[in-house]
């Protein structure tokens, strides 16, 4: 019985991952319909998983389910943009703020490569996406507080897809490594006010990005919050 409900756990949440990714990465769009039978019917499980990842979901704010009409990704809430946006950069900048020499060399080699694959990424926006996490993980782990990096990032998938939303925008991704390497090059000279400056400049582009991506796509964001969908889109599972 407890080998069968770990088993059953481990599907749901890698249903649930699955999904997540989907959703943060744009192939789910904002206020496209998800049927769980077919989802089921593509991954090849029964419906009971996907039900308990559509929970897990709907928890995270990714997710709607409207009684009598169906399971929606959730359209990206500015508000929550903002939240997420606000608590990261209080967490971060405050992690910088907390370096001190010496520093650990494994850890700066790390990120340091990292600007390596950045820098050959090309247009690669999901590649660079992946990156940039990777990048500011580390950073925090720098500082020896890798551990808050789980908090962070479980309160911003609404920042995230709006965050993939803006970086489609871009023309050259090689402008947002850049402001990396000023952050970076600023940690190991051991100047912290200055990897401060340039870490906060460098987190709030954010608002420009949305600002400009809710102009030009007001369908994919939060209008109206008493509005219930109507469902025009087919799911599909690539």
């Amino acid at each position: 019985m407890k080998e069968a409900r770990t088993t059953r756990q481990r599907e749901r949440h890698k249903i649930y991952r699955r999904v997540r990714e989907k959703i943060i990465g744009l192939d789910f769009s904002p206020g496209s319909a998800i049927s769980e039978n077919e989802l089921a019917s593509a991954l090849g499980v029964s419906r009971t998983p996907v039900r308990e990842a559509m929970l897990l979901l709907t928890e995270e704010g990714l997710v709607e389910v409207f009684p009598k009409i169906g399971t929606f990704v959730s359209r990206v809430d500015p508000e929550q943009v903002a939240e997420a946006q606000f608590l990261r950069e209080a967490v971060e900048l405050a992690s910088v703020r907390s370096l001190s020499a010496p520093l650990d060399g494994e850890k700066v080699d790390f990120l340091r490569e990292n600007l390596r694959r950045q820098e050959r990424v090309g247009a690669d926006i999901r590649s660079f996406f992946a990156l940039d996490e990777e990048f500011h993980r580390g950073l925090m782990a720098l500082a020896g507080h890798e551990s808050s990096w789980s908090t962070v990032s479980a309160a911003k998938s609404h920042l995230d897809r709006a965050r993939m939303l803006g970086i489609r925008k871009i023309p050259e991704l090689g402008r947002l490594t850049e402001e990396h390497r000023a952050v970076f090059d600023a940690v190991v000279s051991g100047d912290a006010a200055t990897a401060e400056t340039h870490l906060r400049s460098h987190l709030r582009l954010v608002f420009a990005d949305v600002k400009t991506v809710e102009e030009d796509t007001p369908e994919l964001f939060v209008r109206d919050r008493d509005a219930r969908p109507v469902r025009r889109s087919a799911f599909v599972w690539d």
